[in-house]
């Protein structure tokens, strides 16, 4: 058990080991990595224990540099566990270079059919006896995918619970992955708008570099494939605060410059690289519809709904807006098929992809009628007209759980949390102590 300092913290690697199946407790045993982290001066004293839940699926937990960030916050009253949630970081890794190694894509969908939010809670269930007793409670603060898993884990153990945070991650409790993106894609387009009334010149520049990828083969670095719709995908940044400033500038180096025909430049495609694979976070891409995928919702399973729905939206035809002299609108957290054939992380897995997309019957992850008498306190933060959690859906859910506050506001987007300094995670929990 690894010990080491930061500016102003003092950091504690910590493993444990987990059942794959917690159906079946001695069974297959899979690690989970935490890094608990508390203020320089503060280490022996009994301090609460902040879970922290990431987004994703698929995300690592944040590397701290010292007191950063919510920490400055967080370190002032909490000891913080940031897990690394099963299969991802240094938890048992599950990615190309793992999976093939238990078998086909059937073994592989059916292992990754316990890398839900239902298996994560259970694993923080563990966890949470081991360093607390049978009888402690600890607070959570989910971001994202990561409040997704506060829903699950007020559903199936909220006596572990003492009190529960959650940023942009309110899910809808009934909505099918199709429901998701049907509210998605005006959301998108709403901010693909945004970001040409402020960088109109990228108007035009986005439509060049969709022509040319129309008439010409290019591949990225890594060998990948640089299609229209994978350019496209780059509307991804568009939900967090400075994302659409940071797509600005790299639409402005996407052409060679002082050429007699038009070539895109290799720190563009170095960059847009970067923005578009899944090498870091492979879980994201075959995991993520699945995370909707609920029996009582949809029994049928979510069989590549960003891509079935996309039908109903025409406007985000590259070609259609081509041809119309229109501007080619981007696409946010949306994943397709065709994902994985043109990124070379994801082409091993797709065969597994596929299996999961056809996968019927996944076990509900919220229980209505527990949270509809929860008594747990929950604070939450809700982004207005956040691009990746719909609004509404977050609203009708907050409506659900008992006893549950909402703080709605336009000051921040989706990456709020990240990048507020403390300020998001402060009026939390103010919120959740009856301060405000």
């Amino acid at each position: 058990m690894a010990v080491y300092r930061q500016p102003g913290t003092v950091i504690t690697d910590r493993t444990f080991q987990v059942p794959l199946d917690h159906a079946d407790p001695r069974g297959e045993q899979i690690e989970v990595y935490a890094r608990e982290v508390v203020a320089v001066g503060k280490e022996r004293e009994p301090l609460p224990w902040l879970l922290f839940l990431q987004g994703g699926p698929g995300g690592r937990s944040p590397r701290p540099l010292g007191r950063d960030g919510w920490l400055t916050r967080a370190l002032d009253d909490y000891r913080v566990l940031l897990i690394d949630q099963r299969g991802t970081g240094r938890s048992t890794p599950a990615n190309r270079q793992t999976l093939p190694l238990r078998g086909d894509a059937t073994a592989q969908a059916r292992y990754l059919e316990h890398f839900r939010a239902d298996s994560i809670v259970r694993d923080c269930e563990l966890i949470r006896r081991e360093l607390l007793g049978q009888s402690g409670q600890w607070s959570l603060l989910g971001q994202s995918f990561g409040g997704f898993c506060t829903l699950t884990y007020l559903s199936v153990a909220p006596e572990g619970i003492r009190e529960a945070f959650v940023t942009g991650g309110l899910a809808g409790l009934g909505s099918s992955a199709d429901d998701v993106y049907r509210a998605a894609y005006p959301r998108v387009e709403r901010k693909v708008e945004a970001h040409y009334a402020r960088y109109p010149e990228d108007t035009e520049t986005v439509r060049a570099v969709a022509r040319h990828l129309r008439e010409h083969k290019v591949t990225l670095p890594d060998g990948g494939l640089l299609t229209a719709e994978a350019f496209q995908s780059l509307g991804l940044m568009l939900g967090t605060g400075t994302g659409s400033h940071t797509l600005h500038y790299l639409l402005e180096d996407a052409f060679l410059p002082g050429t007699a025909h038009p070539r895109l430049s290799d720190s563009f495609l170095a960059e847009a690289q970067g923005h578009l694979s899944f090498a870091g976070n492979p879980l994201y891409a075959v995991l993520h519809e699945s995370i909707y995928g609920q029996r009582s919702v949809s029994p049928r399973g979510t069989g590549w709904a960003a891509e079935s729905v996309r039908g109903e939206f025409p406007q985000f035809d590259v070609d259609k807006r081509l041809a119309d002299d229109a501007p080619v609108l981007l696409t946010g957290e949306m994943i397709y098929p065709w994902m994985f054939s043109t990124d070379p992380a994801l082409a091993p897995l797709s065969d597994t992809a596929e299996l999961l997309a056809r996968r019927e019957d996944w076990p509900d992850l919220y229980d209505p009628r527990q949270l509809a008498v929860n008594e747990v306190p929950v604070a939450a933060a809700v982004y207005h007209d956040d691009m990746y959690v719909d609004t509404a859906d977050s609203l009708a859910t907050a409506r659900s759980v008992r006893g549950l506050r909402t703080w709605v506001t336009d000051e921040y987007e989706h990456d709020g949390l990240r990048v507020s300094g403390g300020r998001v995670l402060d009026r939390l929990i103010r919120l959740a102590r009856g301060e405000l």
